[in-house]
């Protein structure tokens, strides 16, 4: 059973964010001319300006650098609170908020290794995966 999420950004570069997602793939856009990362989404490189953009596969290894936990219902109640968010470092640089998969609030160590897993979630939109991490 799927989910219940917050709508999802959608539209140019967005859409192809979560087509990679439904295959099973994290893809962030990496810059032609200078060779960083960009995340989120963007138009150009954030880093040198560049339009030059493709979409590199991360490896799904990261660390867990910063966690909290939400007791407000910012999104009309999906997910439902509380409710954990974890700010991972990616093995390739790229700083990545998600949900923890497996672990909670109480369970979280800074450099806590994680990798990559995707739930089956649902928004307006319709259903699609969403990248969230477990214990490595």
């Amino acid at each position: 059973m799927s989910e219940k999420r917050a709508d999802r950004t959608l539209g140019p570069g967005h859409s192809t964010f979560w087509d990679y997602c439904a295959a099973g793939e994290l893809r962030l856009q990496k810059c032609d001319d200078c060779g960083a990362l960009t995340w989120p989404v963007e138009q150009t490189c954030d880093q040198c300006g560049g339009g030059a953009l493709h979409w590199e596969r991360m490896s799904g290894a990261g660390k867990v650098v910063s966690w909290c936990q939400f007791h407000q219902d910012y999104y009309g109640g999906s997910p439902p609170v509380p409710h954990d968010c974890i700010l991972v470092e990616l093995a390739e640089g790229v700083l990545f908020m998600s949900n923890p998969l497996g672990f909670g609030f109480d369970g979280m160590k800074l450099d806590m290794p994680v990798r990559l897993a995707f739930i089956d979630c649902e928004d307006s939109a319709g259903t699609f995966k969403l990248p969230v991490f477990e214990r490595a």
